[in-house]
């Protein structure tokens, strides 16, 4: 098998935002009760493929069984966005062993970004990172991420055999099993059991043998 088209999820994979992220929900959320907030920040950690937008949601509908308004989510997430954007513009968070891999390879694969993150914030960051260059294109949220995947794989007239999806979280492998495309997982033991295969390193890695 062939491979020509890889999707890739960004937090986890590409950048290690995990603890900045805990720390946003911590901020956005901080006039509730510690336990509240720690049952998000749980739910944050094992749904990482999802949008802030239905953790904001899940938070007040589920965890204060209270109604959230769209525009009480959108102050919520914009608020989020701002935090994310001041802290998660340092190199340091990158994972190098992915932005190596990246750098290399950019010119034989098409690499796409489809995270959970929101598309404004994760263009910026890109940006501000140095990544957009390696990417055909970047999307993020609100759309869920099998739409993502979904589109462009439509758009761009990608064969499903010849397309992957990495990532580090069982969201990210049902977007790809939605889609009927390979899943591998990465930085994320739980993994190892689902999808096509685990990727421990991608350090001599070769996508053609997967």
């Amino acid at each position: 098998m062939k491979i020509t088209s890889i999707f890739w999820d960004f937090d986890g994979v590409i950048l290690d935002s995990m603890n900045v992220r805990d720390w946003g929900f911590r901020e956005i959320f901080k006039d509730f009760r510690k336990s509240q907030i720690e049952e998000i920040i749980q739910y944050h950690r094992i749904n990482g493929g999802l949008s802030r937008y239905v953790k904001i949601r899940y938070f007040y509908e589920k965890i204060l069984g209270q109604a959230i308004t769209e525009e009480k989510v959108l102050e919520y997430a914009n608020k989020f966005s701002e935090l994310m954007k001041m802290e998660l513009i340092k190199k340091e968070n990158l994972i190098q062993d992915t932005i190596s891999f990246i750098e290399v390879n950019y010119h034989n694969y098409n690499f796409h970004i489809v995270s959970g993150s929101d598309q404004n914030e994760l263009r910026y960051l890109c940006s501000e990172l140095g990544l957009s260059k390696y990417f055909v294109s970047i999307h993020g949220s609100p759309t869920p991420k099998f739409n993502l995947v979904e589109t462009l794989m439509r758009s761009y007239k990608y064969e499903e055999r010849e397309s992957i999806l990495i990532g580090d979280s069982l969201n990210d492998f049902e977007a790809a099993k939605m889609n009927k495309i390979s899943f591998y997982g990465y930085n994320n033991l739980d993994l190892m059991s689902v999808g096509n295969g685990y990727i421990e390193s991608f350090e001599h890695l070769n996508l053609q043998y997967l």
